[in-house]
């Protein structure tokens, strides 16, 4: 009878599971997981930090960033509105699957816990967990982040513009007291104006007790800033600082914050070790004017142009993704739970999901190729096109949307008005700012995406309420 070596078997078996793991790019060898950090503004033009724009006062820890890491010039959110991109970022999927739509009000039950967030997919592969900033996506004991894989947790459950300061309609938003949360119990039962001069300062302290504690890793540790959505506040340290006015003094926070944290993760010796993302759940909030940032793309924050969808992104790990590098490589925040997680070499969640594994596009493999047939976009529950996988082409299906009209000052909304699109394409390659409409230049291209957005539609919007 013929006898096994049965360590040579294991031998032979841990061999071929890492040979697929690397070859496939999900995983690292054993030991050496990375760490996540991921920084996710609120508002935030694509223009606001060098060197993605020129603004007039000075952003060197996202200078720097970009500079050890990787500048990525073609990134998407699915829906340019809080709760819904943030859905997106967590679940990796559309807004169209988990029917989270626009931003979500106090005391909302939110995400649909049966849909599993990037804490709860790292946690079995032993990650430890933190939020600290802007949830948005639950106020409800099952949907707030104790409840959602975090094993700490700090800040706002939503919009820090929903309070009784309310520009436009503090009678409203005034009867839900805007609390501060920590670890799942209120501590701060009335957030006040002094209380958001220290929001960024706050959740930027957590951030780097974190990693001080944590530095043995593996953790995920996600920053959703609340600023600079409005009501913009800076702490005395960053006042007048910036010569720009106020919104400038609150991206200059904004940037030390990221410093801080980079300093945080060097100091404890885990800088090779971590991924670093910067971006922002959508464009600018226009309508506040000087309290709003830029950028140059079509429209802004709640619409489907690129002046709302498309976010500035840095990247960086050292040895893994080349420093000083730019990309135009195309993804969405949807591809980051399955990227992450086949990095962390951690199970994908049971439910359904839409985003890909798009590591290879992220590290610039020349021979990589986009996943996705296209990318969807939408405006609440309103499903307004797709982007081709590639990035090169945008179909517009006709719809309604805002345009600003007259901008705000120093706090107050400015006026819009409804405008429409009829079924437009955009060559995104050479038109970056939707101006020319290519539909009767290009049937081929048009009929193509027109199904794809039509079948979209059909199987993710025909039965939204």
């Amino acid at each position: 009878m013929k006898t096994f070596n049965v360590s040579v078997i294991l031998r032979t078996l841990v061999t071929f599971v890492v040979l697929v793991l690397v070859s496939s790019g999900e995983a690292l060898a054993a030991g050496a997981r990375p760490n996540f950090v991921i920084l996710f503004l609120d508002d935030s033009g694509w223009a606001d930090f060098h060197p993605f724009g020129s603004p007039a006062y000075p952003t060197p820890n996202v200078e720097r960033l970009a500079a050890e890491g990787c500048r990525f010039d073609q990134f998407y959110v699915p829906q340019a509105i809080c709760s819904a991109s943030r859905s997106a970022l967590m679940t990796g999927c559309f807004p169209g699957r988990t029917k989270v739509f626009g931003a979500h009000p106090p005391k909302a039950r939110g995400l649909d816990p049966k849909f599993a967030t990037l804490a709860e997919v790292l946690k079995p592969a032993g990650y430890a967990t933190a939020v600290f900033g802007k949830w948005h996506l639950g106020d409800q004991p099952e949907t707030r982040p104790p409840a959602r894989g975090f094993d700490e947790s700090c800040g706002l459950m939503y919009s820090n513009d929903m309070w009784e300061f309310h520009p436009e309609n503090p009678e409203y938003w005034g009867k839900f007291p805007l609390q501060f949360w920590e670890n799942g119990r209120v501590t701060v039962d009335r957030v006040t104006p002094e209380h958001q001069t220290h929001l960024t300062t706050w959740y930027t302290e957590h951030a780097v007790d974190f990693i001080e504690r944590h530095k043995d890793g593996p953790f995920l540790l996600y920053v959703p800033h609340s600023m600079p959505h409005v009501p913009i506040f800076c702490s005395d340290k960053f006042k007048d600082k910036s010569g720009a006015g106020l919104y400038g003094d609150v991206i200059m926070e904004l940037d030390w914050s990221i410093g801080e944290i980079g300093k945080a993760l060097k100091a404890a010796g885990v800088e090779d070790r971590t991924l670093v993302i910067l971006t922002s759940d959508n464009g600018p909030w226009i309508s506040y004017g000087n309290h709003a940032g830029s950028t140059p793309f079509r429209e802004a924050k709640g619409t489907g142009f690129d002046g709302g969808i498309r976010s500035a992104c840095i990247m960086k790990w050292p040895g893994h993704i080349a420093a000083g590098t730019r990309s135009s490589r195309a993804f969405s925040t949807v591809d980051l739970l399955p990227t992450l997680a086949g990095l962390a070499g951690a199970a994908l969640p049971e439910n359904p999901i839409d985003g890909r594994n798009v590591w290879a596009l992220v590290t610039g493999d020349p021979a990589a190729r986009n996943p996705h047939e296209y990318y969807p976009f939408s405006t609440g529950s309103n499903f307004e096109g797709i982007i081709s996988g590639d990035g090169r082409w945008k179909l517009h299906l006709p719809h309604a949307y805002r345009t600003l009209v007259t901008p705000g000052h120093d706090g107050a909304a400015g006026k819009y008005r409804q405008d429409k699109i009829g079924l437009a394409l955009f060559d995104l390659s050479k038109d970056p700012y939707e101006t020319r409409n290519l539909v009767d230049e290009q049937p081929e291209v048009t009929a193509r995406l027109k199904v794809l957005a039509e079948e979209h539609q059909v199987r993710f919007y025909s039965k939204v309420e």
